[in-house]
């Protein structure tokens, strides 16, 4: 790597299910030029469940900072760092395994990472040069939630309406909601809100200016 070059630029994008945190990490890609970002979804980094049968994978606590391979992505992040391309894993919702496929990621000047538990992990979180938590009301959010596990991730309403009484709702209290104190900015309503999103942008454009 050449000394001449700045590492990159990391923006972290935190909030809990159906916060619209993707809606504003995908505004920001659209708006700063996807030519200049590398996309990093924490939710490609879960666990490989290959190893244990299909009815047991679904009762997994998916939303616990230990169902997520960190050191995997903490690592990727360092070698985009410096300059380094990747391998980012691919993962199968609807059979909770990772898929055969990498996904090659080239560095780029901004690197922006979206998850709900990015913030909860304090080596994770050090890597972030801006913190963005996404903030929306949790009834928004479950039907948010509902509508995409059932249209995308081919789920019933029962399972997804257990899921959340049983891990989602309560994790969320314990590793989500308290990682919003770390956030640089908080964004009320996500995609929503252009305002907040101008900001954001503006502040992006500069710090790639200098």
């Amino acid at each position: 790597m050449s000394h001449s070059k700045k590492p990159p630029l990391i923006l972290g994008i935190a909030g809990g299910t159906g916060s619209g945190k993707t809606t504003v990490a995908h505004s920001i890609l659209d708006r700063v030029g996807s030519h200049r970002i590398s996309f990093l979804p924490q939710d490609v980094y879960y666990r490989d469940l290959k190893e244990i049968p299909l009815e047991e994978r679904a009762k997994q606590n998916f939303d616990h900072p230990d169902s997520l391979e960190t050191e995997l992505m903490i690592e990727h992040l360092r070698l985009l760092k410096q300059w380094k391309a990747i391998d980012m894993p691919q993962y199968d919702f609807t059979q909770h395994i990772r898929t055969d496929h990498v996904l090659h990621i080239e560095p780029r000047r901004v690197i922006v990472v979206d998850g709900i538990l990015i913030f909860a992990e304090p080596a994770l979180r050090e890597l972030f040069d801006v913190k963005i938590f996404v903030d929306t009301d949790a009834d928004i959010r479950f039907i948010r939630r509902l509508q995409r596990d059932i249209i995308e991730r081919g789920r019933t309403m029962d399972s997804v309406i257990q899921q959340y009484y049983r891990t989602v709702r309560p994790m969320h209290l314990e590793f989500v909601e308290p990682s919003k104190r770390y956030a640089d900015v908080i964004i009320p309503e996500g995609g929503m809100n252009v305002v907040a999103l101008d900001m954001v942008i503006a502040r992006i454009e500069e710090l790639l200016q200098e």
